[in-house]
């Protein structure tokens, strides 16, 4: 039997998740209708043309996870103007993560990018552990146009396994996508994460460590402490913040621009495409910031590698 998780409500959930959207995205005109004296034409907000003004890169999505197809992919993409998604396929929870498993999850989005390739960039996984298979796993994905990596919670993304595969990067010029928790603050973990979660502070030692690297800290809004996650990574210039996520907080985005910084947050859903969308859409900023959040931002860095979508 298929089970409904969290994700599965938020995602599948089309009519709930837009009138999510729609309610949060009002709150950024809410301050304006209260201020101004604006005429009832100007008051209907054609809230769909105000989505797709944006051209959108999904920093953060996925092939297999929760039922995602690539068929369900590309439907919310086309509703809400995502011009392209960086898919990955993560291992089980819990698994051992052998090379076997890492790589029929490889084989999958292969496959995905093969039949859509104007639409998904690739992004591998694997396992530190098995140093020699990862390694040839990165030329295979690399070799295939793969744009960078999404790691899961086997190895803390500061141990002293994933340096080889941190140098490789560096060489390749590609991101680094790694797993963050789900904890309610910052000293208690929800109780399935592993002991080797990489926590925010695991982040800011290994961007010290090698400051010519990308990582990418994932869904903010996936259940983080976010407030103590952005002061942590707020030093860490090679530290991008994606805003992925279910959880739709109120100043969440306006907090992570105080502290991260306009030109280090990547617009993502996690396949949480309504409300990855609709946080955005619904938080104080300038459409020039937006801009670059939803679009820019993950172009320059698919430039450093000559794989920009522009």
């Amino acid at each position: 039997m298929y089970k409904l998780n969290r994700r599965t409500f938020v995602g599948g959930t089309a009519a709930s998740a837009a009138g999510i959207l729609l309610g949060n995205a009002l709150l950024g005109f809410r301050e304006k209708e209260e201020n101004e004296a604006v005429s009832d034409a100007a008051k209907k907000v054609d809230l769909m043309a105000e989505v797709k003004k944006y051209r959108k890169i999904d920093s953060h999505a996925h092939f297999g996870l929760a039922g995602a197809t690539n068929a369900s992919n590309l439907s919310y993409a086309d509703r809400l103007g995502i011009d392209k998604l960086v898919i990955s396929k993560p291992m089980a929870p819990g698994s051992p993560g052998l090379p076997e498993e890492f790589k029929a999850c490889n084989d999958a989005i292969i496959n995905a990018v093969k039949q859509h390739p104007d639409r998904f960039l690739g992004q591998l996984t694997l396992n530190p552990t098995y140093k020699k298979e990862s390694m040839e796993e990165i030329k295979r994905c690399t070799d295939l146009g793969f744009t960078g990596m999404k790691l899961y919670n086997h190895v803390k993304i500061n141990s002293p396994l994933f340096y080889p595969i941190i140098e490789k990067f560096i060489d390749l010029k590609l991101i680094i996508l790694m797993h963050s928790p789900i904890g309610k603050a910052r000293i208690k973990y929800n109780e399935r994460e592993p002991k080797n979660i990489s926590i925010p502070e695991d982040f800011v030692d290994i961007a010290k460590r090698y400051p010519e690297a990308m990582f990418q800290f994932a869904h903010t809004a996936g259940g983080i402490d976010w407030e103590d996650a952005c002061k942590a990574l707020q030093h860490s210039p090679n530290v991008y913040v994606d805003l992925s996520g279910s959880n739709n907080i109120a100043n969440m985005v306006e907090f992570a621009l105080r502290y991260i910084g306009e030109d280090r947050l990547l617009f993502g859903c996690d396949n949480s495409f309504y409300q990855g969308v609709g946080h955005l859409m619904a938080a104080k900023m300038t459409a020039a910031q937006r801009k670059k959040i939803f679009f820019d931002n993950y172009n320059n860095i698919l430039r450093k590698a000559g794989k920009n979508v522009d």
